[in-house]
């Protein structure tokens, strides 16, 4: 209308520090399914490698996604146990992904698996393949160049002695498995890796317990570190500076810029150091 006056003020434009006071926190879920056992992600091509991923759960299956994390598909419901020790990608084939059930926490919780599962269309299809008696699955190690080539780390039984733990080995995509590392009927083996460059170096950790319903006797003398230099034919107990005595679980890792590098983390209890008076 005439000799009326509009004022009007121009939007700020965004300003990131405005998100400064806000802060996030996990809404869940807080239940068994919350617990991550393994992230596996395609070595190729580009884009797999850019946004394909699989979560396992130690009683929640395996979960796929192919947009970053954006949404997620279950892949692995039509199986006969969910509970996920861990998940491989082959790094030659990106639709070859391998199962490990039965998670290796030896926890009270823990659940039981049936062994090791092989897809050759990425999830969309499974096959067991074998070590139904292992229980739990650590860690599976595939040949870089050869996808018939793979190695399982097995913990056994949680509550109770058996044959079927250590290290196994199958050359043939799974038809049959050889047991190249085995210790005795109660050491089973909780982490195992692979030297990508010289992939007949591998190095197993073996892992001394006693899992009881109401107490876990964590660590013994026959938790060690194990090198291979011929595929599983031989294997070393490392020594030369590694504590002795009561050790628990062990964790490994190479390192991707000299894998000749290997970094090795020891649940240690040293009895001077628990013993009555003794200083911390």
């Amino acid at each position: 209308p005439a000799g009326v006056t509009v004022h009007t003020q121009q939007q700020p434009a965004f300003d990131e520090a405005l998100h400064k006071p806000f802060t996030y926190r996990n809404l869940g879920p807080f239940r068994m399914g919350a617990r991550t056992s393994d992230i596996a992600v395609p070595d190729a091509p580009a884009k797999d490698h850019l946004y394909t991923f699989y979560v396992g759960f130690w009683t929640g299956g395996l979960w796929k996604t192919t947009n970053n994390g954006t949404t997620f598909e279950p892949v692995f419901d039509s199986q006969t146990k969910l509970a996920i020790g861990d998940v491989a990608i082959a790094p030659s084939n990106a639709n070859v992904v391998w199962v490990g059930t039965g998670d290796a926490f030896t926890s009270r919780r823990s659940y039981a698996g049936d062994g090791v599962h092989k897809s050759t269309d990425a999830g969309r299809t499974w096959k067991r393949m074998g070590l139904a008696d292992s229980h739990h699955i650590a860690r599976i190690a595939i040949h870089p160049t050869n996808p018939d080539i793979v190695y399982v780390a097995a913990m056994g039984h949680l509550y109770s002695e058996n044959s079927e733990r250590g290290v196994f080995k199958t050359t043939n995509g799974g038809a049959t498995w050889e047991k190249v590392l085995f210790v005795n009927d109660k050491i089973g083996v909780i982490d195992l890796v692979m030297n990508p460059k010289s992939p007949d170096v591998l190095y197993a950790a073996t892992y001394d317990k006693q899992r009881l319903p109401w107490q876990m006797v964590n660590g013994g003398p026959e938790s060690g570190i194990y090198k291979t230099t011929d595929g599983g034919r031989a294997w070393t107990r490392l020594r030369g500076g590694l504590p002795e005595g009561r050790i628990g679980r062990i964790g490994l890792v190479l390192f991707r810029g000299n894998p000749d590098i290997l970094y090795g983390v020891v649940v240690y209890q040293d009895p001077r150091a628990t013993a009555p008076g003794a200083p911390g």
